[in-house]
């Protein structure tokens, strides 16, 4: 039953974070443009190609490797996808077998047009209260949008129940929040361990792989990574064992 489960499942889920973007140059730009207008920059778009190319190197280790995309409907993620995916020249339509755009993966809600200032504030308030139970000032707390990042992941499961590709490779392209919401949902880590994370720079990746027994960890990156990124040492270790069992990872000397 496990080997009939594991060829519905997809080989890997890259997260994607959006590249760099006007606020990166001018935070100021949010007190007159909505933020789900915000556009790429151009260090954004060399950001996204770069990333492409290096997921392509991970996803092409098979010859029969298909990539699936799902993306926030917010301009600068939808133009983080379009820079990836070039003119064919890194991502070929015979490998695209469907994009999707879904609103579930869509910023935090932070309000309307935003008072740099008072968000600076707001941040600092966050910090002390604690970012995931926090709520913004007429916006989302990250509690309510780990909601919707549960919804779209349940339904990722029941869609996936149809995928006949064992070489299919999902990669979604979000938002910072976004993908620790993600990460939070998939492994189940608990609040305080959700607290712990470190937001992942523009256009990083992380790279979810499909382990022996069934299970998706983070093996693919170091351990020295997963410790940058705010793992504790018991997620570390729930990696190893959804990696290898109770093997350590292959770059770790045995006892």
């Amino acid at each position: 039953m496990l080997e009939e489960k594991m060829k519905h499942l997809p080989k890997r889920i890259i997260l994607v974070r959006h590249g760099e973007c006007e606020v990166n140059e001018d935070e100021r730009v949010l007190e007159y443009v909505p933020n789900h207008k915000i556009k790429l920059i151009e260090r954004g778009v060399a950001q996204a190609k770069m990333a492409a190319s290096k997921i392509r190197e991970i996803v092409s280790e098979n010859a029969n490797w298909k990539i699936f995309f799902y993306v926030s409907p917010w301009n600068r993620t939808r133009a983080t996808m379009e820079e990836m995916i070039g003119r064919g020249e890194t991502f070929t339509t015979d490998k695209i077998v469907g994009i999707r755009e879904d609103c579930r993966l869509r910023e935090q809600h932070s309000g309307n047009f935003q008072n740099v200032e008072e968000m600076r504030k707001m941040k600092r308030e966050r910090n002390s209260y604690g970012k995931f139970f926090y709520r913004v000032p007429h916006g989302e707390s990250a509690a309510d949008v780990y909601d919707r990042v549960s919804s779209f992941v349940e339904e990722l499961w029941r869609e996936m129940e149809s995928n006949k590709s064992e070489e299919l490779n999902l990669i979604v392209v979000s938002h910072g929040l976004i993908i620790l919401l993600l990460l939070m949902k998939l492994f189940n880590w608990t609040v305080d361990e959700f607290e712990g994370l470190i937001n992942p720079p523009n256009c990083e990746y992380r790279v979810l792989q499909l382990g022996a027994g069934g299970k998706y960890n983070l093996a693919h990156h170091h351990i020295d990574e997963l410790k940058q990124w705010g793992l504790s040492d018991q997620m570390i270790k729930d990696q190893i064992i959804r990696a290898r069992g109770f093997q350590p990872f292959l770059d770790q000397p045995e006892d």
